[in-house]
């Protein structure tokens, strides 16, 4: 494959623009969505204590890995650029120009082109995780020589979070222009997480995320000619997605797409290709400790689905070898089933008029993001394959409880990226 940065933008017609705001969930405050300014003699707010995400920075591994990885001078760095910065207008110059730098640093990073900065692997996803909250709690606690309304901080943190993961350079080059080496260029969009279960073990890593930064702006050739791949990742909180972040990322890239896949950590030793997925949230905790258990929100709930399905190509990608890891076309459900009050387990997917309990990729965020953007798809009336996959649990060597690396680890994490690669090129061939 070979990487390409260029970027261009596409327009949407006005008409299926409106369409594409029918799946788009509002909310009364959000900190990822664009908020109207302020009046200028709007309040200073009070500065805001370190969320439960941030507050895991001042622990010593995350100040390892960002020291190892080369970017434990990002959030000093930009907390002296936010000082400078004399208006909101200009805060906000300061804010997207050192979001975006930070994602194209960290895609450049796992791709091997510049410095290499630190001793950590270029493949590894978390110094972009750290340095991103590190920079998120620099502007939650920026106290600016101009008054800011708490609506124009969420604002700048929304950008920050927006231009830190790839969601705003997700752009593939227009119809008419979708080439490569004078063939026609297919189009695929690929999502990832950041890591989660940090209490658990705050050294983890997520290969969903390190494959979005390995993947981003290249191009592969397939068994169908050759795809541009454009990729984003996602948070592991459940606010970010009740607030619209997926769909306001992929409203305008999935009518651009030939294929879609969202991408997350799974199971131990093995992938999963994700038949169906459900609207319910089972209530595990997020990575900022908040438990939801509901009804997935969505806009227009009155038209909701309790399923989505996939539309990968999964007996294509289960009918070869792809790598390391065997790969399964995964169907089973929890249900209550229509009628009935108790959950019932489904090995081939749920029945007519049943009630989500567990789709086949859980019920937790990696569930709802494949949810979500199978959604988006039918409710757009899109004909494009997509839906998720499950990577391996990416795991430590044997007897390692301390280190932030090892033989193993690396070797685990390469045959993942390396995989998921080739069931995204089987997929797109077929």
């Amino acid at each position: 494959m070979s990487p390409i940065r260029a970027r261009a933008t596409v327009v949407v017609g006005t008409a299926f623009a409106a369409a594409l705001t029918l799946a788009v969930p509002t909310a009364a405050s959000s900190t990822t969505g664009p908020a109207a300014p302020a009046p200028a003699g709007a309040a200073v707010t009070a500065v805001a204590a370190p969320t439960v995400e941030e507050a895991r920075l001042d622990r010593a591994v995350p100040q390892e890995i960002l020291r190892r990885g080369g970017f434990a001078a990002v959030a000093p760095e930009f907390a002296r650029a936010l000082d400078r910065a004399g208006s909101y207008q200009a805060a906000r110059r300061t804010v997207d120009r050192h979001a975006s730098a930070l994602w194209e640093r960290a895609v450049d990073r796992a791709q091997g082109r510049g410095p290499a900065l630190g001793d950590l692997s270029r493949d590894d996803d978390r110094p972009l995780y750290w340095a991103r909250l590190g920079m998120t709690r620099e502007l939650r606690q920026w106290q600016p020589a101009f008054p800011l309304s708490e609506q124009r901080r969420a604002a700048l943190l929304g950008s920050l979070e927006r231009a830190s993961r790839g969601h705003d350079s997700m752009d593939f080059p227009g119809a008419d222009r979708a080439t490569h080496r004078g063939k026609p260029l297919k189009r695929v969009v690929v999502t990832g997480f950041d890591p989660f279960t940090l209490d658990r073990d705050i050294r983890i890593s997520n290969p969903s995320g390190a494959n979005a930064l390995a993947l981003d702006g290249t191009v592969i050739r397939t068994a169908a000619g050759y795809a541009r791949i454009e990729t984003a990742v996602f948070p592991v909180r459940w606010q970010d997605f009740a607030d619209g972040m997926v769909e306001r990322a992929l409203r305008e890239r999935l009518p651009e797409a030939d294929l879609f896949t969202t991408v997350s950590q799974g199971r131990p030793e093995r992938f999963d290709i994700e038949r169906t997925n459900g609207a319910w949230r089972g209530g595990s905790l997020d990575n900022d400790n908040i438990s939801r258990r509901e009804t997935v929100p969505v806009s227009d709930p009155a038209t909701q689905p309790q399923w989505t399905s996939s539309t990968l190509p999964a007996a294509a990608i289960t009918a070869v070898p792809t790598g390391r890891f065997p790969v399964y076309d995964n169907a089973q459900v929890t249900e209550i089933p229509a009628g009935g009050t108790a959950p019932v387990v489904r090995p081939d997917g749920p029945t007519p008029g049943s009630t989500a309990v567990v789709g086949a990729g859980g019920d937790y965020l990696s569930n709802e993001i494949a949810y979500r953007a199978t959604l988006l798809r039918d409710r757009l009336g899109l004909d494009v394959p997509g839906g998720h996959v499950h990577t391996p649990v990416l795991r430590f060597g044997a007897g390692n409880t301390a280190e932030i690396t090892d033989p193993e680890f690396l070797r685990n994490r390469q045959d993942i990226l390396a995989q998921v690669r080739e069931i995204i090129r089987v997929a797109v061939g077929s």
